[in-house]
């Protein structure tokens, strides 16, 4: 039988359990692993423990270390959208996203998935497994945040003038460049945290425009677009 039919069939693998229940536990404790000895100290050896596993499974089920931790960094990712896809689908205001975003930052970095991501990143400059990986994992926080900037810009003078596709991905980079630069310097990353959030008081601003005003900066962003 091959790896991904056992995988996906369910049936019992080399140790008698479930080959989905040990993939998963395979998956969390890649990401167990990476978080409490970082991805240096990462092995079949370290991971199989940290899971409870024979470590034989970890190359019965993904091949190699690195393609267990490429499956992990999606599945990761997944469980964590799926966290929070609710709350965004909630947001009413550009304000209220910004303040959910720092809030989700704080509960992002406690939960150790702020070193995962860094660690994945610097990992993936040379493992291409990894690289891909972390970017299908980035993709589904973007897909998300796509989603509700096309719906909060929508109601403002700009979203003519936005590509939200574009904003989604330049917010989601701002946000790991802030993340893995709070470990060198905290008060810096709390500073850029502080502008976005100035410019949460811009876009609140522009969603409080009547009809009359909002057409004039609609006319005034056409003009300077056009110039």
């Amino acid at each position: 039988m091959s790896t991904s039919e056992e995988g996906t069939s369910g049936s019992a693998g080399p140790s008698g359990t479930s080959g989905g229940a040990t993939r998963l536990k395979l998956l969390e404790g890649a990401l167990r692993t990476v978080v409490e000895q970082g991805i240096a100290k990462t092995s079949a050896r370290s991971i199989a423990t940290t899971a409870g596993v024979n470590q034989a499974l970890v190359f019965y089920h993904f091949g190699s270390v690195d393609e267990l931790l490429a499956a992990a960094c999606v599945h990761g990712a997944e469980q964590r959208v799926a966290r929070y896809r609710d709350r965004l689908a909630a947001m009413g205001s550009l304000t209220e996203l910004l303040t959910f975003a720092r809030a989700m930052h704080a509960e992002e970095r406690a939960a150790g998935q702020v070193a995962v991501l860094g660690q994945l990143l610097a990992a993936g400059q040379s493992a291409p497994a990894l690289a891909k990986a972390t970017a299908a994992g980035l993709s589904l926080w973007i897909e998300e945040l796509e989603a509700v900037l096309t719906r909060l810009l929508t109601a403002t003078p700009v979203a003519a003038f936005v590509d939200p596709a574009g904003l989604a991905r330049a917010t989601a980079a701002s946000f790991v460049g802030i993340e893995l630069y709070e470990g060198v310097d905290a008060e810096g990353a709390a500073r850029a945290l502080d502008a976005l959030e100035q410019l949460a008081v811009l876009a609140q601003a522009l969603e409080g425009l009547g009809p009359l005003s909002q057409r004039a900066v609609t006319h005034k962003l056409r003009r300077s677009a056009k110039g």
